[in-house]
């Protein structure tokens, strides 16, 4: 991580992959051992995150350009980077964040075919370098995670998955650029198939490797 003393984890996965439980349950097992951590989102994290987030998700926003929504995305990582992320880092905590730049990639990138140079360059630009630590990829097969992200997503959050139901080449296609980003920086990414595995089993496995990664830095 760039010029940053705390320890930044970041939770990738297609819908229903199971992010958001995970990263609750990690973030419980740290306060529990009295660690300084913070858990955020993206989009979101900030009141301008939140409104852009509540922009996105809406199935009412319609049809929204692919460069437009990269942009929404980027200025709502920018605002998380400033007031959140950044500063979280440099007191030392342990920052668990759901979503990050992968996230841009592979539904941008790969799923939507903006090209991968120009998201680079947008990523390197908002974060200022700031990179995760570690990435864990919650990986399900789409028909499996599109099902879960559907029988308990907010009817108001829905705009992705409705795009998904019409467009199921698309989310295979995110998956496939997940695991290509994996890949290629095996040194950060850690792959967790959640697909025939229990909130539990799968509970396990993150801070076993979380608290690998921890140790491997002094903290016990």
């Amino acid at each position: 991580m760039s010029s940053n003393s705390g320890f930044f984890i970041t939770l990738e996965g297609i819908e229903g992959s199971g992010k958001s439980t995970q990263a609750d349950y990690l973030f419980s097992s740290l306060k529990e051992v009295n660690i300084p951590c913070l858990l955020t989102r993206e989009p979101g994290g900030t009141p301008l995150g939140d409104k852009i987030r509540d922009l996105l998700l809406n199935p009412k926003s319609g049809v929204i350009d692919p460069l437009a929504e990269v942009f929404l995305f980027e200025a709502s990582r920018r605002e998380h980077i400033k007031q959140v992320i950044g500063p979280a880092l440099q007191e030392g905590k342990i920052v668990i964040c759901v979503r990050f730049t992968d996230s841009t990639l592979a539904y941008q990138g790969y799923g939507r075919r903006v090209p991968l140079s120009h998201l680079y360059y947008l990523n390197d630009i908002t974060t200022e370098g700031i990179v995760p630590d570690l990435t864990v990829l919650l990986d399900v097969e789409p028909q499996v995670g599109l099902a879960r992200s559907l029988s308990h997503t907010n009817e108001e959050e829905l705009r992705f998955e409705k795009e998904f139901l019409r467009s199921k080449e698309f989310l295979w296609a995110v998956r496939d650029g997940y695991l290509q980003l994996a890949q290629e920086s095996p040194e950060r990414f850690v792959v967790i198939d959640t697909t025939n595995r229990s909130k539990k089993e799968v509970s396990v496995m993150v801070q076993e490797i979380v608290w690998q990664r921890l140790r491997g830095r002094g903290v016990s």
